[in-house]
């Protein structure tokens, strides 16, 4: 994670804030009064959609269980019925 002052990300604001979207790059800007946390569009997404799921019961536990299956005992080419 990239960190500057306040006073530097003022001076820089346009560049930094294109870095952060550009890299998906979180930036810390630091205070007198505390810290802040500048992260792109993409990641605040995902980030809500990863609250969202884990928020849904069982599925956090489905999820760690599917990402342990081995490839090999998954279905390859398998249809789908919607």
């Amino acid at each position: 994670m990239i960190s500057t002052t306040v006073t530097n990300f003022r001076k820089n604001l346009y560049q930094m804030v294109d870095q952060t979207v550009q890299f998906n790059a979180p930036l810390t800007v630091t205070t007198k009064m505390g810290n802040a946390v500048l992260i792109s569009e993409e990641e605040y997404n995902s980030m809500l959609e990863t609250l969202y799921l884990t928020s849904i019961p069982g599925m956090e536990e489905s999820l760690i269980e599917a990402m342990n299956e081995p490839l090999d005992e998954c279905i390859d080419g398998a249809e789908v019925e919607w």
